[in-house]
């Protein structure tokens, strides 16, 4: 089994480029940013997705949501659970992705059509 890349960067093995690092988490640019300003957090603690451990989960989300408090404009915040969701990191990670009209990101439930029904 090959190491954690998250664990390794929390451990100072491997490197990243680190915006903020609070005593529990970390946030660190991505290596391929989809867009600007694209920052990942992190807990230090290795949990694998956000329902194993509800309480990692938790203080990971008020890390992300401290941050994207100080970020303008509208944003995403994503996470994954499972190969199926399109989890390719097996360590808790949550996605902050600015976003502006056009950018060219297509979410699954919002075409950016007007009058589509039943988005969330």
């Amino acid at each position: 089994m090959s190491a954690c890349p998250f664990c390794e960067i929390v451990a100072g093995r491997a490197p990243a480029e680190v915006w903020i690092e609070w005593k529990d988490a970390m946030a660190i640019v991505p290596l391929g940013p989809v867009v600007a300003g694209h920052t990942l957090v992190i807990p230090k603690q290795h949990v694998a997705h956000f329902s194993e451990d509800p309480g990692v989960a938790a203080l990971t989300m008020r890390r992300a949501a401290e941050l994207a408090a100080e970020m303008p404009g509208p944003m995403n915040l994503i996470t994954s659970r499972g190969r199926e969701a399109t989890q390719s990191v097996f360590h808790l990670h949550l996605h902050l992705v600015p976003r502006v009209v056009d950018d060219g990101l297509a979410l699954p439930w919002y075409s950016g059509r007007s009058g589509k029904k039943g988005a969330a």
